[in-house]
C-alpha cells in the first residue's frame, strides 16, 4: 500500500521546506538555532498541515540528534516515562546534543501528563518539541510553557500551495508518470484552507479518480469529484476546522437546527468539549455582543461546566448553549469597534493622552498640569460631563456603532442624549 502523497512529499531538509520564512528563512528566528545545533525546547502552534511535524523531523535530522515521537492522542504517563528513560540512555552518547522528544497534539495531554515532562525538560535530558493547533496559553501548563519557546506557524499562502502542487506533478514517483495540466487551482486551494496535507491528499484523490493518464485539472472538475467523496469526521485533521466553521456559521445565522446537527457530528467524532465551548465563548461576544450580554455569561458558564463534566453529559450543556446563542439577537458592533480602533492605532501610532485625563500621582505631575480641568462625571447631572477623551488628532472619531436591536437601540439613545451630534448617534 502506497503512503499518501503528503507523506511521500514530506521534505527531509530545510532547503525543501516550503513556507514559514519568518521561522526558517534567511532571517528566521529558528534558522540560527538549527545551524548552530543549539535547539531550545519549543512549542509549534498553528493550524493542521502547516509543517509542524516536518519541521521537528528536520531539526532533529540537521542537528544530528536522536528523535523520539509520541502522540498525545494515544500516549499516557507510562509511555512518556519510557521514552524519557530511552532518551536519557541515548543522550549519554552525546556531550551537547541531547535527544529530541516530539509530542504531537500536546494540548490533549492532561495536567499530570504534562507534569511528567517537566523534570526531563528542566534537567536537559530531552529537548521537547510540542505541536498544537490550540493556543498553548490555554492548553499547556504554565510551568512547561515557561521552559519552552513558542513559535507560530501560519497557514500556507496561495504561492506556497501552488509550489507543492507543482512539486507533486514533477517529483512524486507515481504522479509524475501521468501528464497533468494544472489549468486552475482556486478550488483546490479553497478546499485545502491553507492545509498543505489536506491539499495534497485532495489532489491525489482527484488524480486517482481519472482513468486516463492525461489529466486536466480545472475548478469545475475538482468540485465535481470532491463532492462525490465524503470524509469521516476526524478531530485531529481533515474536517476538524470545516465542521466547527459550519457549526459557528449556523449559530451566527440563527439556525438552531443546523447548529445542533453540526454539534452532534463533533460529539460523535469525540471532539474536545473545551474546543467547542471556547468557540461558543468567542461567538457570544463577536456575533451577539451587546444585543444580548447574557449570551457571554451563559457561554462562559458552559465553558466552566463542560471543563468539569466532560462526555457524555456535556453534550446536553453544549446543546443548550448552542440553541440559546442561535436564538439570540445578533450584533457584531463591539467586534467591529475594536477592529476600527486597532486599525487607527496602527495608522496613527502612540498619540499623547490629553493632559486633563492623565494620572497625576506626583506633585510634579500636578504642577505640569496632569489632571487639570478633568470633570468628574459623578459631580454632574446624569453623571455625565461633556469632555474630550480622545487625543486631539483623532477627536470625534466614532468606533462603536450600536446595532439595530432592542438593547443596542437603548445604547444609541443613551449616547445621543449625552453626546448630541458629536458622534453622529
Amino acid at each position: 500500500m502506497n503512503e499518501p502523497l503528503a507523506e511521500r512529499l514530506r521534505p527531509k531538509t530545510l532547503t525543501d521546506y516550503v513556507s514559514q520564512n519568518h521561522l526558517v528563512g534567511k532571517q528566521g528566528s529558528l534558522t540560527q538555532h538549527i545551524k548552530q545545533g543549539l535547539i531550545p525546547s519549543m512549542i509549534f502552534w498553528g493550524p493542521p498541515g502547516t509543517g509542524k511535524t516536518t519541521l521537528a523531523n528536520i531539526i532533529a535530522s540537521e542537528s544530528g540528534r536522536p528523535f523520539y515521537t509520541l502522540s498525545a492522542i494515544n500516549s499516557g504517563v507510562k509511555d512518556i516515562r519510557d521514552v524519557i528513560e530511552k532518551a536519557k540512555q541515548s543522550g549519554g552518547l552525546f556531550t551537547t546534543k541531547n535527544p529530541i522528544l516530539f509530542i504531537d497534539e500536546i494540548h490533549r495531554f492532561s495536567k499530570s501528563q504534562q507534569d511528567s515532562l517537566l523534570q526531563a525538560v528542566e534537567k536537559g535530558w530531552i529537548t521537547l518539541i510540542g505541536a498544537t493547533t490550540e493556543n498553548p496559553s490555554f492548553e499547556v501548563i504554565s510551568a512547561l510553557l515557561s521552559r519552552c519557546q513558542i513559535y507560530i506557524l501560519n497557514a500556507f499562502n496561495k504561492n506556497d500551495l501552488e509550489t507543492l502542487l507543482k512539486r507533486a506533478i514533477e517529483k512524486d514517483e507515481h504522479i509524475s508518470k501521468k501528464t497533468i495540466k494544472l489549468e486552475e487551482t482556486n478550488a483546490l486551494i479553497r478546499l485545502s484552507g491553507g492545509d498543505a496535507r489536506k491539499l495534497l491528499n485532495i489532489f491525489e484523490l482527484i488524480v486517482n479518480s481519472y482513468e486516463s493518464n492525461k489529466i486536466t485539472i480545472t475548478d469545475k472538475s475538482v468540485l465535481e469529484r470532491i463532492q462525490s467523496n465524503t470524509v469521516h469526521y476526524d478531530k485531529t485533521g481533515e474536517q476538524h476546522y470545516d465542521i466547527i466553521s459550519a457549526f459557528i456559521k449556523s449559530i451566527r445565522g440563527s439556525d438552531p437546527n443546523a447548529a445542533v446537527y453540526w454539534l452532534a457530528r463533533m460529539v460523535e467524532g469525540g471532539e474536545d468539549v473545551k474546543f467547542i465551548a471556547r468557540r461558543l465563548l468567542i461567538l457570544a461576544s463577536e456575533d451577539i455582543g451587546n444585543a444580548n450580554p447574557t449570551a457571554l455569561v451563559i457561554a462562559n458558564n458552559t465553558f466552566q461546566a463542560v471543563s468539569t463534566i466532560g462526555y457524555p453529559e456535556s453534550r446536553i450543556i453544549l446543546s443548550q448553549c448552542a440553541t440559546y446563542l442561535a436564538c439570540s439577537p445578533k450584533s457584531n458592533a463591539a467586534y467591529k469597534a475594536i477592529g476600527k480602533a486597532q486599525q487607527l492605532v496602527k495608522e496613527t501610532g502612540d498619540l499623547s493622552v490629553p493632559l486633563e485625563i492623565r494620572n497625576a500621582p506626583t506633585k510634579l505631575m500636578k504642577e505640569l498640569g496632569y489632571g487639570d480641568n478633568y470633570k468628574y462625571a459623578h459631580n454632574y447631572d446624569l453623571n455625565f460631563a461633556n469632555q474630550e477623551f480622545l487625543p486631539d488628532e483623532i477627536k470625534n472619531t466614532k468606533f462603536y456603532e450600536p446595532g439595530n436591536n432592542a438593547r443596542e437601540n437603548a445604547h444609541k439613545e443613551f449616547l445621543k442624549q449625552r453626546w448630541k451630534d458629536k458622534y453622529g448617534y
